[in-house]
């Protein structure tokens, strides 16, 4: 990792703390992993590590997470997170990273993730088959 990652979160202001916690390090770690056009739900994330779970990732991404590529961890359901909508819409169009057009009675008009298309399954440049949803796993050992 060659980033700061203690100046603060991509939705508030990192505790008062010299060194990032050990999980929030791991977290992040992953999360500059994914590639371009691709996403990886909080969820993943944690199985992928093998420790904590969604909210643990969450609370990671929240605090610490604003140097790191925030918008490629997201929620399972592919809505775009509540308040960053439209700077992270920016980074997906940029990124080419699937979409899937928003209704005309959708909130705000916004699109949705396609997360059959855009979730990443934690292999570099490979892409989550159908017969697995997608999901991380499988020879977890090689992700360590």
């Amino acid at each position: 990792m060659s980033e700061d990652r203690t100046s603060g979160g991509s939705t508030g202001h990192a505790p008062e703390a010299a060194e990032l916690p050990v999980y929030a390090e791991r977290v992040l770690d992953v999360a500059d992993l994914i590639p371009p056009g691709r996403v990886m739900t909080y969820g993943d994330v944690a199985e992928w590590l093998g420790e904590g779970g969604p909210r643990q990732v969450g609370r990671v991404m929240a605090l610490y997470g604003a140097a790191a590529p925030w918008w490629r961890v997201v929620r399972s359901d592919g809505t775009l997170l509540p308040g960053h909508e439209l700077r992270a819409l920016d980074h997906y169009r940029d990124e080419g990273t699937p979409l899937r057009e928003a209704s005309r009675g959708a909130d705000g008009h916004l699109p949705r993730l396609d997360m059959r298309r855009a979730r990443w399954d934690g292999v570099t440049g490979g892409a989550g088959g159908p017969d697995d949803g997608g999901r991380p796993g499988g020879g977890e050992e090689a992700h360590r």
